[in-house]
């Protein structure tokens, strides 16, 4: 299968040809650009994953960079970097390490390197796979808590608002919205009545989450109509359970409907 890197570099050099040659043998096609962010933007959405090259000229690309780091952030853009210890160190003064994927100083081993892009590319691949779900709750703790138990199965995005979920969902169709009940500003139930009114959204499945219940909290989350609730008392092992359960079912839902028809 032809995988697509996008190689970010300024000016020829032996180095820049070498990993170009090594790539193309490995069933890449290489789009090489200048580290400009009209040459970069012409190009990202059709590429998998982006090299970029380093050399001294690290200090006048400060533009690039941020324009780099806005991509991997809102686009989830998979971001290699190689240079000196130096550079690198450079370029993650803008772009925080968390965002770039891997690099390697140089001198470093082409066929590592070229190995690495293969595994990054696998990863993701699984990963753009999974079920997708946005977590919105304006407790950082208990979003940070989580997301890192949902995300050993899940694709997690988190926010901290139903203004921001709103927002979120306007440009992505998430598989499950698991919503805080009782939020400021725009509460849980204002956001789902929100979702239920756009047409474009409204078939997105939403679960409350509460800490309230009893039986008449209980009662007043379920006359909203949502897809479920959950309690955030719930350990690790029964949230994730109550996930994979909703998604079985919704799975299930899915095939009676097919045979039926």
């Amino acid at each position: 299968m032809m995988k697509t890197i996008l190689l970010v570099h300024k000016g020829k050099s032996f180095m820049v040809g070498t990993i170009t040659k090594n790539l193309i043998e490995d069933n890449y096609q290489v789009v090489e650009v200048q580290p400009t962010i009209d040459e970069i933007k012409q190009h990202k959405d059709n590429v998998d994953l982006i090299l970029l090259y380093l050399g001294d000229y690290v200090d006048d690309i400060t533009n690039a960079l941020v324009y780099l780091k806005d991509i991997c952030t809102e686009e989830d853009k998979l971001l290699m970097v190689i240079g000196t210890a130096s550079e690198i160190k450079t370029a993650q003064g803008t772009i925080p390490a968390a965002l770039i994927a891997s690099t390697f100083e140089r001198p470093f081993d082409m066929k590592k390197m070229v190995a690495q892009a293969d595994w990054l590319l696998k990863a993701n691949d699984d990963l753009a796979r999974r079920k997708s779900i946005l977590l919105v709750d304006d407790d950082g703790t208990f979003l940070k808590m989580v997301k890192d138990w949902l995300s050993t199965k899940y694709r997690v995005t988190i926010v901290t608002s139903g203004t921001q979920a709103l927002m979120y969902i306007a440009d992505n169709t998430p598989d499950l919205i698991l919503l805080d009940y009782e939020m400021p500003v725009t509460s849980g139930p204002q956001v789902l009545e929100m979702i239920r009114s756009e047409s474009k959204v409204d078939s997105i499945p939403v679960i409350f989450l509460t800490g309230k219940d009893d039986p008449e909290s209980v009662m007043k989350v379920l006359a909203l109509k949502p897809d479920g609730y959950l309690l955030k008392s719930l350990d690790r092992l029964q949230l994730i359970g109550a996930v994979d359960e909703f998604f079985d079912k919704q799975k299930y839902k899915k095939l009676h409907d097919s045979n039926v028809l």
